[in-house]
């Protein structure tokens, strides 16, 4: 047994997030706090009680060593080591400890309804209707959500949510979603050319699979910097070359076309570039692009030959002053040849918006100028999955044909879609105004989405405490804010952020008197914090 423990230490060293795993039974606080060696020692240890108490045979045909190294290496900031620490303090809360908080604030992911944000009544109807079909006969429900949901249920199987779906989701459902765009863009747009997934994420992922390395040369797949860490964590998985190009902080995370050659330059000959993905509005940063961004951005990419892959799941969340949605498929179209022949895949989703539907896992992807060959692969591909949820499929269908002025469900349906959107707008300019407020902290307006990136000013000595500990400075800051304060929030270094900068994403989405709560624990630590380590 002794000699075993420094091999696994070494391959735990080597995949430092993948022990997470098997911290049950230890406190995270805990191990956060030991020397690296205490803690690879103690992993090791779990990890051999674990496999030992499990009775199988000594050769495992699945072992670290022999492991898919791009899951190995792929991480996932959104949900790692913090919010497993919130997880364990919200058990210990439970259970009577004794905390300078009653609750931990979940202000890391994007997930409306966790933090308190109703339903929308129509959507939930009409779900309801569709999962049983008996509640049609029932004479309290609105008569345009019973004709909304025969609608949907006429499109499946057998007239049930039950049977699969064909592979690209049902038919009456991508319809209605290619009106949905044709109104949005004021441009032609074919059912054929979209398919439905379980949430935008999955059909990125899907996207992301059809590039190839070749000649010994990497796919380049250029992101954002910051960026959602699906990307980062997809294009490791797929074994992708990552290209970032910075935002520009100074320009509220503008996007500087200067910035793109830059990157591009530097890595044209170590990957074979093939796509551009854009976030907009911006995740995490909270920018909104101007169409004149935009046509700067879609003209990079028809002089450097790259497909442009369009994150638009934020689009009905716009709050700045000036600020609005273009699509990229609108611009494109109408700037004309050549830039309208671009290859584009732009991506929408019922997690966000107003809706926030997380759960439903409900989404599409509309593929542009691409050749129909590469499509039927595409298909092809899906199909081994067999479906998306038929459930999230009808809450696409509910977001993109919503009650129409007139119909019983119009008035409550825009009433809660309002005051939805009316909430988030105020939170955003309370995030801004309170964090700008607050010593060592700066951040830019939140212009769309659901998140704000502020910049933290990390004094030399936690900075210090940090790297004894082995960790990153603003995860070391967000740890303590976390166990002090019961703040969970995602580091900067999660999503990627120029050297010596520390940053972190918090959301807009905790409700007015929790979201004041939050702030006002916030300022309390960040004052106690400053005040330890200057």
């Amino acid at each position: 047994m002794k000699e075993v423990v420094p091999f696994l230490t070494k391959s735990v060293f080597k995949n430092i997030y993948l022990p997470i795993n098997f911290l049950n039974g230890f406190s995270v606080s805990t191990l956060m706090k030991k020397p690296s060696t205490q803690l690879l020692s103690s992993i090791s240890r779990r990890f051999l009680a674990t496999t030992t108490s499990l009775k199988m045979p000594g050769y495992k045909v699945l072992a670290l060593d022999t492991l898919n190294p791009n899951v190995k290496t792929m991480e996932y900031a959104v949900r790692g080591p913090l919010v497993i620490r919130a997880v364990e303090l919200e058990k210990e809360l439970a259970q009577g400890a004794q905390k300078p908080y009653k609750n931990v604030i979940k202000a890391n992911i994007g997930d409306a309804h966790a933090m308190g944000q109703k339903p929308i009544t129509f959507i939930r109807q009409v779900l309801a209707c569709v999962a049983y079909p008996e509640l049609l006969q029932n004479g309290d429900m609105p008569s345009d959500v019973k004709e909304h949901a025969k609608a949907i249920l006429g499109s499946c199987g057998g007239g049930s949510t039950g049977a699969y779906s064909q592979s690209t989701g049902i038919e009456i459902v991508r319809q209605h979603v290619a009106k949905f765009i044709e109104h949005r863009d004021g441009v032609p747009a074919d059912s054929e050319n979209i398919c439905l997934s379980g949430g935008a994420s999955e059909s990125i992922r899907n996207v992301l699979k059809l590039f190839i390395n070749r000649d010994g040369k990497k796919a380049g797949i250029m992101i954002p910097i910051p960026q959602y860490p699906l990307y980062s964590a997809s294009i490791e998985e797929f074994n992708l070359g990552q290209v970032g190009y910075y935002l520009d902080e100074d320009n509220n995370w503008g996007l500087d076309p200067d910035e793109l050659r830059r990157s591009y330059a530097e890595s044209k000959d170590k990957y074979e570039m093939k796509a551009i993905v854009i976030i907009n509005p911006g995740n995490p940063t909270g920018q909104v692009l101007s169409k004149e961004n935009i046509e700067k951005i879609i003209k990079f990419a028809h002089e450097h030959k790259l497909m442009i892959l369009a994150d638009e799941v934020y689009q009905d969340n716009i709050y700045g002053e000036g600020c609005a949605f273009y699509s990229f498929k609108k611009v494109l179209t109408n700037m004309g040849e050549p830039y309208s022949k671009i290859e584009l895949a732009s991506f929408h989703s019922v997690s966000k918006g107003y809706m926030g539907e997380c759960g439903m896992r409900g989404g599409y992807v509309e593929f542009v100028n691409v050749d129909p060959a590469v499509y039927v692969q595409y298909k092809k591909m899906i199909s081994a999955k067999l479906c998306s949820t038929t459930l999230g499929q009808a809450v696409i269908d509910c977001v993109v044909n919503p009650p129409k002025e007139g119909d019983p469900s119009y008035d409550q349906w825009l009433t809660e879609k309002n005051e939805v959107l009316k909430s988030l707008k105020e939170r955003a300019t309370l995030v801004k105004e309170a964090y700008s407020n607050i010593e060592g902290i700066s951040v830019n307006p939140v212009q769309g989405a659901m998140y704000a990136f502020p910049k933290i000013e990390l004094p030399q000595k936690a900075i210090e405490k940090a790297k004894s500990l082995g960790q990153a400075p603003d995860f070391f800051y967000a740890m303590r804010l976390l166990e002090e304060t019961g703040i969970c929030i995602v580091p900067g270094s999660g999503f990627g952020q120029r050297d010596g900068t520390y940053h972190f994403r918090t959301t807009i989405l905790p409700q007015p008197e929790l979201m004041k709560d939050m702030l006002e624990r916030f300022e309390r630590f960040q004052t106690n914090f400053l005040k330890e380590n200057s």
